[in-house]
């Protein structure tokens, strides 16, 4: 006997454990003979990580697909494995170390450092695995790999010294992100722009002195959001701040820059200011003649239409500095501590005063304040004020990042971009959604080098040596350097290794090919590469899968995967992006202890419309926890009913319209669903199933076969009514099973577990019967019928509608009314004349009568082409319902006119949160849905 209740917590870790012991996610388990490869490597979480929503919607979907393919017969595998996460892994362990007060990193020195790292590797880098597993992910986990193995490895090191005798690895120095606090470079995608304004104003002349303790009070809130503007002497010009052909002024939200700057740029046709164009400028505080040019870069309707240049402290500035051969000049030390004396590049051409001197050592921001105290002294500040902008901060550091000039390790991407671009513009591989393909294109039309290298510990060690005179050697192994240096040298020479390691990114762009055994020539490799489907977040579109485009087509001169299938972010249910700092973080691991993991699945499943960010409520999951339990009801309802599997059955020799019906129903759902899962469309597909389990089998099918599987008394005809719908409903239970198990696995492995022995054992054409996830997907288009579909079809339609007429006119719960059929077809007579005693139960009809036109006064209705009507005189108020939904009706166009008031309204657009306006837009959809039904609803009563 089923127990009564379906509880999650007490099946997932039993039915984890079954799937483990019959090998059952092995690479090519219950593959059909000659089974086509299908192939998908898990993005590998940080092995730091735990389970958050991304994680958890994004394996979701590789999991969904997976089970499929893997019910259809394919020779699937899903290769799991974890990445190294440099800067993430070496925080976590100097934290650790630090707690246990234990040596830091520096001093116990680098080897000492790396095996603490493995040792907590060890311990607590399987954290995450067992959290995918909780979630269902059927993974070979016996390939999992590790982006620091010894076979990953040793590709990394094939890639580098590969792409560096192709000419496409070098180093070079130009600016990138650093971190201070780490002392390393990081990637964009470390980088978090996060918005600043300050609050202290101030203009030269104005009724306030300058207030130093106020700006110091303040910056000491945050050192970020102000423009200052400064005015530049012209040089050979005495300056007047009266005399605008004696200075340019510059606007700047990083004063302690200005100690670099070694140009100024204004819009060549701005003018207001092009006369200066030619001209030089002295530098204050620093005495450097700089020049000033023309330049696009300058927006003359911005700050002062000036900008002052520091190329080796901003992006743009850089580039503007290549264009005009402006000299770099670096101010900053790698703590971000000003960097001035003995600092030649600095001193060069420049004639320090003592107080700017005294500003060497000092941390930037206590040199903001400082420089800003300089200028205010030489009265060349002329005003502060408050400003809005975007500050670069290190996303585990939580420092502002600085753009900062030294020497790293690049990959000229240009000459493999242009075959990844290629590639998906030949349809070698397909993104979808579509729409993000532009974005692929355009970021690789307009790729800039690839810093690869970081100062850290924790990684891959760049296989370069240098020579005591700094020749650069790069060979996969220490002996291959020395062998390289004594053909350069001529006899043996002691080299040094380069400490930095390369960026986490680079082993993950390989993940495609050497998770399969490359460089080896494995027979894994040979049998799943290319990968059919690689599932990711839109947000590494371009640090990901991009990059895995390049090193596969350069390495094994194929694309890594068939489709992209690039998901949206989840979001918390106002459309709030989730951060810990709003406290709308969910963690996925509490819905799953409180829902289960199959109503978490499914409510990813259901919301994962393509491009569309999902909203996540947790009244969402526990309506699909709700789906669940509907599910095992109405498996314990078929075993109450002594509903078995029966000796011989056919599915396609069924009498009875209603069986015909729920297995022609179960035919198209089976299409629906692998319709949607192969074009990506999982809400699709979710939708489908549910709307098949939930309403056509659950509230439907069960329902209309009560009177034939709960009659007390039955003839012959009756008793084999009875014995094909007991037949029927078991093995539309199984098919359900079958059916939902991409989205609901274990529920779906349970159910097909209770129902091993209920009757006679299964039949499965092909796959193993022991578990569903080892059947194959039914093939039931043979049992599509038309014509049981019109008839019960008709019926269901036909209450449905009663029903909502009943609702919508306010007619009583408790309330019988008659129901008139209006010059109905021989067809639907006979249909509704067979069905007439549940069709009145279910619609609280007094009686069914056939007419040749309406009755007056009724609410009319037409239900797949036939009339029919509900006479409603003397049953309701029509007068006063007319009123009230008249009522309504002028209520609602108010809403919608004031909601379309704000969404028209520019400024609320710009400024409101963009959950706000999507909460107004669903407002507006809901009302506008509301209105259409009342519409209806007064229709129906003219």
């Amino acid at each position: 006997m089923m127990d009564k209740t379906f509880e999650p917590a007490s099946v997932e870790a039993r039915i984890n454990k079954a799937w483990e012991e019959a090998d059952a996610f092995k690479a090519g388990r219950g593959a059909a003979p000659g089974a086509e490869p299908y192939c998908i490597v898990i993005p590998p979480p940080n092995v730091t990580g735990s389970l958050h929503m991304g994680h958890a919607l994004n394996n979701t979907l590789q999991d969904l697909l997976c089970r499929f393919e893997r019910l259809r017969g394919k020779d699937v595998l899903w290769q799991p494995g974890t990445d190294h996460a440099g800067i993430a892994t070496q925080m976590v362990v100097e934290r650790k170390l630090a707690a246990e007060n234990k040596t830091d990193r520096r001093t116990m020195g680098r080897e000492a450092f790396l095996a603490e790292v493995w040792k907590w590797k060890e311990e607590s880098g399987g954290t995450i695995v067992n959290q995918l597993k909780r979630l269902g992910a059927s993974c070979d986990w016996s390939r999992e790999r590790f982006t620091m193995d010894e076979g990953l490895s040793a590709a990394v090191l094939k890639v580098f010294v590969g792409l560096h005798r192709q000419g496409l690895i070098y180093r070079a120095k130009r600016l990138v992100n650093w971190d201070p606090k780490f002392q390393t470079a990081i990637s964009d995608i470390e980088v978090l722009q996060l918005e600043k304004t300050g609050s202290f104003k101030w203009q030269r002349g104005g009724e306030e002195a300058f207030d130093a303790a106020k700006l110091e009070k303040a910056l000491a809130k945050d050192p970020s959001g102000h423009l200052y503007y400064f005015d530049y002497p012209i040089e050979g010009a005495a300056y007047d701040p009266e005399d605008a052909s004696t200075y340019i002024s510059v606007a700047t939200t990083r004063p302690e820059t200005m100690l670099g700057d070694t140009g100024v740029a204004v819009h060549p046709e701005n003018e207001t200011l092009k006369g200066l164009i030619g001209k030089n400028a002295v530098l204050p505080l620093v005495k450097r003649v700089i020049p000033i040019f023309g330049d696009d870069y300058a927006d003359p309707e911005k700050g002062t239409g000036a900008v002052k240049i520091t190329p080796a402290h901003d992006f743009n500035d850089f580039d503007v500095g290549k264009r005009h051969s402006l000299r770099v000049v670096n101010i900053l030390d790698g703590e971000a501590r000003i960097l001035i004396q003995d600092n030649a590049d600095f001193l060069e051409g420049a004639a320090p005063e003592r107080e700017t001197l005294a500003l060497h050592g000092l941390d930037r921001f206590a040199a903001r304040r400082a420089v800003v105290g300089l200028m205010v002294e030489r009265g060349l500040l002329r005003k502060v004020e408050p400003n809005t902008h975007t500050v670069p901060h290190g996303d585990r550091s939580d420092v502002v990042i600085e753009p900062w000039l030294t020497d790293q390790w690049y990959v000229d991407v240009q000459p493999l971009a242009q075959r990844a671009l290629a590639a998906v513009k030949d349809g070698k591989t397909r993104i979808t959604p579509e729409s993000w393909t532009k974005t692929y294109n355009d970021w690789l039309e307009n790729i800039e080098p690839w810093c690869v290298s970081r100062q850290l510990w924790w990684g891959h060690q760049i296989p370069a040596w240098y020579g005591p005179d700094g020749e650069c050697f790069v060979a996969e192994t220490e002996a291959g350097a020395q062998a390289l240096a004594l053909g350069h040298y001529g006899g043996p020479v002691e080299l040094r290794r380069d400490e930095d390691v390369l960026d986490t990114w680079f082993s993950s762009a390989l993940w495609p090919f050497s998770t399969l055994g490359w460089p080896e020539e494995t027979a894994e490799l040979k049998r799943y590469y290319p990968t059919a489907t690689l599932v990711t977040g839109f947000d590494i579109i371009f640090f990901w899968v991009a990059r895995m485009m390049m090193m596969g087509l350069n390495f094994m001169d194929e694309v890594p995967f068939r489709d992209v299938y690039l998901h949206a972010m989840v979001r918390d249910e106002k459309g709030a992006k989730m951060s810990k700092s709003k406290g709308n973080v969910i963690d996925p691991l509490v819905l799953i202890d409180t829902y289960g993991a199959d109503a978490l699945r499914f409510t990813f499943a259901a919301m994962a419309a393509q491009g569309r960010d999902i909203k996540l409520a947790t009244s969402r999951v526990e309506g699909y926890r709700n789906f669940a339990t509907k599910i095992w009801n109405a498996a314990r309802f078929a075993e109450i009913n002594g509903c078995l599997r029966a000796e011989g059955f056919d599915p396609a020799a069924v009498k009875l319209p209603l069986n015909r019906w729920i297995l022609s129903e179960a035919a198209r759902t089976a299409e629906t669903v692998a319709a949607g899962i192969e074009s990506f469309r999982f809400n699709e597909a979710a939708d489908g199933a549910y709307r098949f389990v939930w309403g056509q089998f659950c509230d439907w099918y069960l329902e209309l076969s009560k009177p034939v599987l709960q009659a007390e008394e039955l003839d012959a005809a009756g008793t084999a009514a009875r014995v094909e719908t007991q037949a029927t409903v078991a093995h539309v239970i199984d098919l359900i099973c079958q059916l939902l198990h991409p989205f609901m696995p274990f529920l779906t492995e349970e159910l097909w577990a209770q129902k091993a022995n209920a009757g006679a054992p299964r039949v499965v054409p092909a796959g193993e019967a022991g578990l569903v996830c080892l059947t194959r997907w039914p093939e039931l288009s043979a049992l599509v019928d038309e014509t049981a579909e019109a008839e019960i079809g008709f019926v269901v339609d036909l209450i449905s509608d009663i029903r909502s007429i009943r609702s919508e006119t306010n007619v009583p719960g408790g309330t019988q009314v008659p129901l008139v059929l209006v010059k109905a077809s021989a067809a639907t007579r006979a249909a509704v004349e067979a069905w007439a005693p549940m069709i009145e139960r279910l619609a609280r009809l007094s009686a069914i009568e056939f007419a040749g036109e309406a009755p007056g006064q009724s609410a009319q209705m037409i239900v797949r082409g036939e009339v029919a009507a509900l006479p409603l005189a003397g049953i309701i108020d029509l007068d006063a319902e007319r009123a009230r939904l008249a009522k309504e009706l002028a209520k609602l166009d108010q809403d919608i006119v004031a909601v379309e008031r704000k969404l028209g309204n520019p400024d609320f657009m710009a400024r409101a949160p963009e959950e706000i306006v999507e909460e107004n837009r669903e407002r507006k959809a809901a009302a506008e849905a509301r209105k259409l039904k009342i519409r209806e609803a007064l229709e129906r009563l003219a």
